[in-house]
């Protein structure tokens, strides 16, 4: 079970603390993808984002950065924003924080950012404060449902167009449980907004 929109009385009362959106921010919108960067997606995803010449921002698990540097290496050569989202891709309700801090800071070796987003968007309210002493912690808007096998890739596209707006951060995966429904929706969501003259810009 997800929510396509983030809530707006849990963005109201976190916002001190966490990014959901960038509200000063008109007529522009913020691509992520987590999970990656991994071979059989990624570079897809890149050759997209470069078609629409597209700016995003890949919050990458460190251990496929580990396994896949030349991967990692071009999504930075593209122009993209890279974040952190663990080394070992952990939910931040079930790990003691400081395993979770630790993980965290392994995969800032590889990564080197000052973003941060909690996987599968979990995080214990008392490890904002130690995380957000060194990252900015980077939530969402918007949720694609791409990850989801129980959408059909016509729903992940609705989702993203209803719900996207100035200053959304929108997430997508680069991961294999992704695939069908990211292949089908990300191009469409692109040619959907620049359209209508929005500008996608990496955080």
């Amino acid at each position: 079970m997800y929510l396509s929109k983030s809530p707006g009385i849990l963005r109201s009362l976190t916002r001190k603390n966490l990014i959901w959106e960038m509200p000063d921010r008109p007529g522009e919108i913020f691509l992520t993808f987590d999970d990656g960067p991994i071979p059989e997606i990624t570079p897809r995803i890149l050759e997209i984002l470069e078609q629409y010449d597209v700016r995003a921002s890949f919050f990458c698990v460190g251990d496929n950065i580990r396994k896949y540097p030349e991967i990692f290496q071009q999504v930075k050569e593209q122009g993209h924003t890279t974040g952190n989202h663990t080394f070992h891709h952990l939910s931040g309700w079930k790990t003691p924080i400081i395993d979770y801090m630790a993980d965290i800071e392994l995969c800032n070796q590889l990564v080197k950012s000052r973003f941060f987003r909690p996987p599968y968007g979990r995080i214990r309210p008392s490890y904002i404060n130690p995380i957000k002493s060194d990252y900015e912690i980077v939530m969402w808007s918007v949720l694609s449902g791409d990850f989801d096998p129980e959408s059909s890739p016509e729903k992940v596209l609705n989702n993203v167009i209803q719900h996207t707006t100035d200053g959304s951060i929108v997430v997508f995966h680069d991961s294999i449980k992704a695939t069908e429904r990211l292949y089908y929706a990300l191009p469409r969501f692109l040619e959907h907004f620049t359209e209508k003259g929005y500008i996608f810009s990496a955080l």
